[in-house]
């Protein structure tokens, strides 16, 4: 099997950790043009993924192959259901289980047939805004905020705490940082719309702010 993977250097190192077997031919592009004009590959995996117009017209173009996109936010809606979406956010892609949601329950047996090959486990999730593991990590990363604003206790000693009380692998700073403070905002932007307890707190809408514009 070949399979052709557009990512960063962090996001290729994640893919790596998961193991690829002999038999598996990686083709990495560093760009959309590579991706697109690659021929003759059985899978696609857009790991650097955004909702652009353009580039969602490209990809649909290579539906004929099964493409994977890191559509953490979105879901498979209008233009993207042809597609099956990834959890790829740092730290995320290396885990032993990988989340995957379809619009079309039928696309499971792709799925199935790839990841085999691949010696990958994975688990289907419904195609919501967040998926499920981003969702949680991003409310305990929220309410964090709320206790950091609240004056509770400090960023250091908050994720000291949930290490040591709950066994988390990181702690909720900590697990921002790594994941981006950027991904976590805009994830609890977009399910405060529809839910108001993910509304994100003052603070981190501050701090994001002050880091990068943050894209609607």
């Amino acid at each position: 099997m070949r399979i052709c993977v557009l990512a960063d250097e962090l996001s290729r190192s994640e893919f790596l950790q998961k193991g690829i077997p002999e038999n598996i031919e990686v083709i990495w592009a560093d760009t959309l043009k590579i991706l697109y004009s690659v021929s003759d590959v059985d899978v696609f995996f857009d790991l650097l993924f955004n909702m652009d117009g353009e580039r969602i017209d490209r990809l649909n173009r290579l539906k004929e192959k099964p493409v994977f996109i890191n559509a953490v936010n979105d879901t498979l809606k209008g233009s993207l259901t042809s597609f099956i979406r990834i959890n790829a956010w740092p730290t995320m892609l290396k885990r032993d289980l990988t989340e995957l949601a379809v619009h079309e329950p039928s696309q499971d047996k792709i799925i199935s047939a790839i990841f085999k090959k691949l010696g990958w486990k994975y688990q289907l999730v419904p195609d919501i805004p967040g998926m499920i593991t981003p969702r949680i990590i991003a409310m305990i990363v929220n309410e964090a905020y709320y206790a950091l604003e609240q004056k509770v206790s400090t960023k250091d000693e908050i994720d000291i705490a949930m290490k040591l009380g709950t066994n988390y692998p990181l702690g909720p700073f900590e697990w921002s940082e790594k994941i981006g403070l950027k991904n976590i905002y805009s994830l609890l932007r977009k399910l405060s719309l529809t839910e108001e307890r993910y509304l994100p707190a003052d603070l981190m809408r501050e701090e994001t702010e002050n880091e990068s514009p943050v894209e609607e």
